[in-house]
């Protein structure tokens, strides 16, 4: 296996619920009230919807609010991936890239660890360069047991609503969420900074009409189906761990100029030069006081 290159599952198409769009010549993130389901196939007008998104749309009425899902594995850290992640708006790379306790950063010297004080607290973060960043994989089929849709998000609302859902199904299916019946489904709510408009974002729930005690019955019925197959499901959710610890960096530079399209609205990038300056001058000063701390400290 190629060290450095970080392993994820293979993609067959997108998720989203957010569209990029053209405007006086320059294209911007626009966000949308439905999902969105593409291929990996981008055109001049955006990317090419996949067929599963005509079939869904049609089943509920032009606008698709909910998709029926499936996970890839047991282990809720490997179907979603959630990181605070400074990306190079020029370039797409992935620049740094941490937990909130520690991070890995981006320099002359290579890949370098350093203490993750989280978006708030660090300096090089400042006006917003550094989003927390989340992946989904998830299967839409049983064409390709082991192929994923990938939704990706800089929320925090989906964010956090993700990562509790995950790791409650996992815990009530008794470690049986690569079997559990789920879906995606699209959720609105509104706060004072929203001034009403509602804000859209993405939560997992027991498929449509479907009980708990069906549901669970259900995910016990297709593991123990899966387990006299030879389906080794332990096996594959260590094949995915050892893969996304092979490199530093999920995401390519290819992916990250996609990301940084999608997510980072014009206002930002423009702004990005003042950003950074401001930056500099308050890690300047930040190094100067940590200085007088220490020699204060008698070090």
């Amino acid at each position: 296996m190629l060290k450095g290159f970080v392993i994820t599952p293979p993609v067959l198409g997108r998720i989203s619920i957010g569209k990029v769009v053209e405007r006086n010549g320059k294209r911007l993130p626009e966000k949308d009230d439905q999902f969105t389901i593409t291929t990996q196939v981008q055109s001049k007008d955006g990317w090419l919807p996949h067929p599963c998104d005509e079939i869904l749309r049609q089943e509920q009425g032009g606008k698709i609010r909910s998709i029926p899902i499936r996970l890839l594995f047991n282990d809720p850290s490997l179907n979603f991936r959630a990181e605070y992640s400074y990306f190079d708006r020029t370039t797409g790379r992935p620049v740094c890239v941490g937990n909130g306790e520690f991070c890995r950063r981006q320099s002359d010297e290579g890949v370098e660890q350093f203490s993750c004080p989280s978006p708030e607290g660090c300096s090089m973060a400042s006006g917003g360069n550094c989003k927390p960043y989340g992946r989904l994989n998830v299967a839409l089929s049983d064409d390709d047991p082991l192929g994923s849709f990938v939704f990706r998000t800089t929320g925090f609302n989906s964010i956090r609503t993700l990562a509790a859902r995950l790791q409650y199904f996992q815990a009530i299916s008794g470690n049986r969420l690569a079997c559990l019946p789920l879906e995606l489904r699209l959720r609105g709510k509104s706060t004072r900074q929203s001034h009403g408009t509602p804000i859209y974002y993405v939560d997992i729930t027991l498929s449509h009409g479907m009980t708990l005690e069906s549901a669970l019955s259900q995910a016990k019925q297709l593991d123990d189906e899966r387990r006299q197959a030879g389906f080794d499901q332990a096996a594959l959710d260590g094949a995915a761990r050892q893969g996304l610890c092979n490199g530093a960096f999920e995401d390519s530079e290819e992916e990250g100029a996609g990301v940084v399209e999608e997510f980072f609205s014009h206002a930002e990038l423009a702004g990005d030069e003042a950003v950074q300056q401001r930056g500099m001058e308050r890690r300047t000063l930040a190094d100067k006081l940590n200085d007088k701390m220490a020699r204060l400290a008698g070090h």
